[in-house]
């Protein structure tokens, strides 16, 4: 699988994510689903440095299991401790040209981007993909801004062209994921409507059942 297919259905998620629930299973769960891509975040969280750690050995052992890619969230120091697939930066962590030299040419590299100008500046910089949002209003990230919508999708993939990865984020429920999917993304990356499901199997069934019934641009 190209990793840009691998885009089509991004979990992410911490312990944070999953109140009352073991985040292994909830993975497990996700993955039987058919999700195609993982990212662990582990923000603002009761764990410890180790107990992150160890926590990601853990999922990145499952996703390793059933070749899932398998990206940390922000810390390069934890990405390269958990020999991750790769990592995903917003705006305001490090420079992206920077993180490319640290993680060096063969993992992947994800920028958040809100515009055309961070898009661009993005790939330059190294990036493999960029995760576009807030599509909607979330309460996942505390810290995203107004949504930008699926308009900012469809108009930096028409200034871009089509070989740039780009995946959705930010409030996308299953019925909403095929406006994103339809803009132009390769796929919807997606945190609480999977982590906070009654079943995460059949949230991520969903998620999939209903894009495939979706027009890209």
């Amino acid at each position: 699988m190209r990793f840009k297919d691998s885009l089509r259905l991004y979990f992410v998620m911490g312990s944070q994510d999953c109140p009352g629930e073991n985040p292994v299973e909830v993975l497990k769960q996700a993955i039987q689903g058919g999700i195609t891509c993982f990212q662990f975040r582990e923000k603002n969280s009761r764990l410890n440095g180790r107990e992150t750690v160890e926590l990601g050995k853990e999922l990145q052992k499952i996703c390793r299991e059933h070749n899932i890619p398998f990206i940390v969230n922000d810390r390069v120091d934890l990405a390269l401790i958990l020999d991750a697939t790769g990592v995903h930066i917003g705006q305001e962590d490090l420079p992206a040209d920077e993180v490319r030299r640290l993680i060096g040419p063969d993992r992947i590299l994800g920028v958040s981007a809100e515009t055309l100008e961070e898009a661009r500046r993005a790939f330059a910089d190294g990036a493999d993909y960029i995760g576009v949002g807030p599509m909607f209003s979330t309460s996942s990230k505390p810290d995203a801004g107004e949504p930008v919508g699926p308009a900012a999708v469809r108009h930096i993939r028409q200034q871009m062209g089509h070989r740039y990865p780009i995946v959705g984020i930010g409030g996308i429920t299953p019925d909403r994921a095929p406006e994103v999917v339809g803009a132009g993304a390769d796929g919807v990356a997606v945190i609480s409507a999977i982590s906070k499901a009654s079943s995460p199997l059949g949230a991520a069934k969903q998620f999939l059942q209903l894009m495939g019934n979706s027009t890209k641009l």
